[in-house]
């Protein structure tokens, strides 16, 4: 499947910037499963300082902000093709070892409510990939998606909490637990072509766990399936912190505005 992807991220600020730099995770490579076909990147009120591909193998795009900048905007546009692995991406690679995926974040630390949603679940189901699978359903069912709950910086834990989230908080809990497990786990930022529309505002997120013989597996808890040929991967890291599309700081510009507008389409 040819997908065409448009991202457009705009910040305005209150005041003019007196310095500002993001570190951008917006170029998807070719990897299993997709060929990056073309794809550009248009920055207005900044400038590139330097591009590196970080020990995920993600590529990072270093921005800084013009002088007195009272907005920034990050175009990005290409065409990818897609195809149906079963959501498997195969064997590891990059800089960073496997057993670096079992590490614990603040972000995906366990608790008693991850705990509690684990209890039972190795022997009702001996196999990985079955466990997996169930285990994606459990935390479906123990938080529905719903947006308003939960912030960027929601904890797997408070998640839990909660009682519902959107696809980030499904990842972040999917990590935690399949590490709690035993599994290596991460999370992975990228696109999601919709089936009832092409504006979005806000990128996808699921999860991959490592399952011996066949590789890489993902899980996108919040749709209940492992990734299709809708599906781009961009960027992995152990989480959102490591694999945001957009993060950085500013000095001197008071409040912000942010829109952001993705069209994903099959060519």
């Amino acid at each position: 499947m040819q997908l065409k992807i448009l991202h457009t991220t705009t910040y305005h600020f209150e005041n003019p910037v007196a310095y500002g730099l993001q570190q951008l995770r917006l170029v998807p490579q070719s990897r299993t499963g997709q060929n990056v076909l073309r794809w550009t990147m248009e920055i207005d009120g900044g400038q590139v300082e330097t591009e590196f591909t970080d020990h995920h193998q993600n590529r990072v795009t270093l921005v800084s902000f013009d002088a007195r900048a009272k907005a920034i905007v990050l175009r990005c546009e290409g065409e990818v093709d897609t195809t149906d692995t079963a959501g498997i991406t195969g064997r590891h690679g990059g800089f960073a070892p496997l057993w670096y995926f079992e590490s614990i974040t603040d972000l995906t630390r366990p608790g008693a409510r991850l705990r509690a949603l684990l209890r039972g679940l190795k022997e009702e189901e001996p196999q990985d990939l079955p466990r997996l699978h169930a285990l994606s359903a459990r935390i479906r069912a123990a938080m529905p998606y719903e947006i308003g709950l939960t912030q960027a910086e929601t904890t797997a834990e408070e998640a839990l909490e909660h009682g519902g989230g959107v696809c980030q908080d499904h990842a972040h809990v999917f990590v935690a637990a399949a590490r709690a497990m035993g599994y290596p786990a991460r999370y992975v930022s990228g696109y999601l072509m919709m089936d009832d529309r092409v504006h979005q505002d806000a990128s996808h997120a699921w999860a991959e766990a490592y399952v011996d013989v066949l590789g890489w597996v993902g899980f996108d808890i919040s749709n209940g399936i492992s990734p299709d040929p809708r599906y781009v991967r961009v960027a992995t890291g152990l989480d959102y912190r490591e694999a945001a599309p957009i993060s950085g700081l500013r000095f001197g510009a008071g409040g912000e505005a942010m829109s952001i507008d993705i069209q994903v389409q099959q060519q």
